[in-house]
């Protein structure tokens, strides 16, 4: 479907809350999980502590005037502890919201504390890491893997990026998905803004903890979303990739 400019600008700055629909959390309907579920049998990987990642031990200051996007990546792997490092530092668990069983609070803010956006890697040399795709669990700091990798995975990785070549010679890249009814559930017509922001706080925190462990990453918008959707299994639909961002050494 086609949208004129003028349609969109009105979706941007959209802010109409007085006239909202009434919402499902409205009509006390059960709101969908707060984390993303495993398929039974899934192979989990825990991550070590985030704590246990050496950094540079750069001033926030510096990360600030540092960062930057970075297309080029030495072949040097990235640890597992700097994995995990960057997964807590974008998407990391806390606790849930005093006095709620439907909000959580983790290292990105996010509307309503629902955490619509959920972390998928492909990962292509991470060491102690089997190369392949996986998708963050949060809760537990774990990784599920989906799929091992094929010998045409780093292919796969710049096809869904639109033949950005550097996308394949990353350590990792990370696909971030919607999961939208999350969101919806509480917030309607208004979820489709809030989910964009929501990734712009997760993508900017993975560039500042990159410069914490010697690292890059640039962020990319376009992306091939069908073919980005196909390679994590995703419906199209409820669940979509809405933002990529490959990780490496610099």
């Amino acid at each position: 479907m086609d949208f004129s400019i003028q349609e969109l600008r009105a979706f941007a700055r959209s802010s109409d809350w007085d006239n909202s629909p009434q919402s499902d959390q409205d009509k006390e309907l059960p709101a969908p999980p707060i984390f993303p579920a495993c398929p039974e049998g899934a192979k989990l990987i825990s991550l070590p502590s985030p704590d246990d990642c050496k950094t540079l031990g750069k001033s926030f200051l510096a990360d600030i005037r540092d960062r930057k996007s970075n297309r080029a990546y030495r072949s040097q792997p990235l640890t597992l502890n700097e994995l995990s490092f960057l997964l807590y530092c974008t998407q990391g668990y806390k606790c849930m919201r005093p006095q709620s069983t439907v909000a959580a609070l983790r290292s990105v803010p996010s509307a309503g504390a629902r955490h619509p956006i959920d972390t998928y890697l492909a990962v292509l040399n991470v060491a102690g890491l089997e190369p392949g795709l996986y998708r963050y669990q949060p809760l537990e700091h774990q990784l599920w893997m989906i799929r091992p990798a094929t010998p045409a995975l780093a292919d796969e990785v710049v096809g869904a990026c639109h033949n950005q070549l550097f996308a394949g010679k990353s350590a990792v890249t990370f696909f971030w998905a919607v999961d939208m009814y999350r969101c919806e559930w509480r917030y309607t017509t208004h979820a489709h803004k809030l989910v964009l922001l929501d990734a712009g706080h997760v993508c900017q925190n993975l560039y500042l903890a990159c410069e914490e462990i010697g690292g890059g990453c640039c962020a990319i918008a376009a992306y091939d979303q069908k073919k980005s959707d196909e390679l994590f299994g995703l419906n199209g639909d409820n669940n979509f990739v809405v933002y990529v961002a490959p990780v490496g050494k610099v």
